[in-house]
């Protein structure tokens, strides 16, 4: 077993070493899943064959040298040197194999669960939300706000809540569900969003904002045009960049589903949203790869709601809820 649960190991770390190279894409949840099932295996074979099998070595060990004791007794010898406490130890510890894999169960399952139905930790890693969220904001996402969906497939299996406009929402990538991507729920199911020369409008409805002073970004060494943008009923702040155009470049356009929903000028972009899906916009609005480029968040992409910033190693007054 010590040599099995070597191999084990050793594709683990093979695994985790060509997903951290970039040699491939893993998949966290499906990694812990199989981590849960594989030590529960040596959790039960501990609990139920290997612990028992110690136990009764030990017993045995006991029981000889009380028979020992008692046959030296017989023949009138009262001190024996028989001390087996240190053997007994030895027998009942757990082998190392057993020690990084039954031993691990509680802590793998619990994480699982914690990370499949209740919260999940992200990095932020691009500036696509910016002011809202930075780089290197470490959030917690409600992975049961929108509803309680199975492990790995994110397969709903019971509604809760529907997505709202202003909602901060971790989804799956559509181009590349292997990747999550985190943005502002813009358009709900039935919505027109047009965002027209850097104005948002949502069925026909211009969205109220109003300027506030200018936003420096450390890590572009610029300053960016700061507004608070009411977004029916959820305030937050957007950055607008003066500079850049407000088209979308034709070649920068995925293939996606329900592309004839969208209408594309020099001025910018007005979509239809269709049924069962979300159109997203990052604050940073010019500096986001959004719904304008790739196209519609389908229900089953949903991951869950961002709301709270729980660290940022370079700024602690970073930590607390946003919207």
């Amino acid at each position: 077993m010590s040599f099995l649960t070597g191999i084990l190991y050793a594709a683990l770390a093979a695994y985790l070493g060509g997903w951290y190279f970039g040699q491939w894409q893993g998949n966290f949840s499906l990694l812990l899943l199989i981590l849960s099932f594989v030590t529960m295996l040596y959790w039960l074979a501990e609990r139920f064959k290997f612990r028992p099998e110690r136990e009764a070595a030990a017993t045995r060990l006991a029981e000889e040298s009380d028979k020992r004791k008692a046959q030296l007794a017989s023949q009138g010898i009262a001190q024996v040197d028989a001390d087996i406490t240190e053997a007994k130890e030895r027998l009942l510890m757990q082998p190392w194999w057993l020690d990084w894999t039954a031993g691990l169960f509680p802590v793998i399952i619990v994480v699982f669960l914690m990370r499949s139905f209740l919260f999940e930790p992200f990095k932020i890693p691009s500036g696509s939300m910016v002011p809202t969220l930075l780089v290197g904001d470490l959030i917690l996402v409600n992975k049961f706000h929108y509803g309680i969906r199975l492990p790995v497939i994110n397969k709903k299996i019971l509604a809760i809540h529907e997505p709202q406009r202003g909602d901060v929402m971790v989804f799956r990538y559509p181009v590349n569900p292997s990747l999550d991507y985190i943005k502002r729920v813009v358009g709900v199911p039935g919505d027109e969003v047009s965002y027209i020369n850097k104005q948002l409008r949502i069925n026909g409805k211009l969205i109220e904002t109003q300027p506030l002073s200018e936003f420096y970004d450390e890590d572009s060494m610029r300053y960016s045009l700061q507004y608070s943008e009411n977004l029916t009923g959820v305030s937050h702040r957007i950055l607008i960049d003066k500079d850049r155009p407000a088209y979308v470049p034709p070649m920068a356009v995925e293939d996606f589903p329900f592309k004839d929903n969208c209408q594309y000028s020099g001025e910018g972009v007005v979509c239809k949203v269709p049924a069962g899906h979300y159109f997203m916009m990052g604050d940073n609005r010019d500096n986001s790869q959004d719904s304008r480029f790739w196209g519609f968040v389908p229900d089953e992409n949903i991951v869950g709601k961002a709301f709270v910033i729980w660290m940022n190693f370079g700024d602690l007054k970073r930590v607390g809820f946003f919207n």
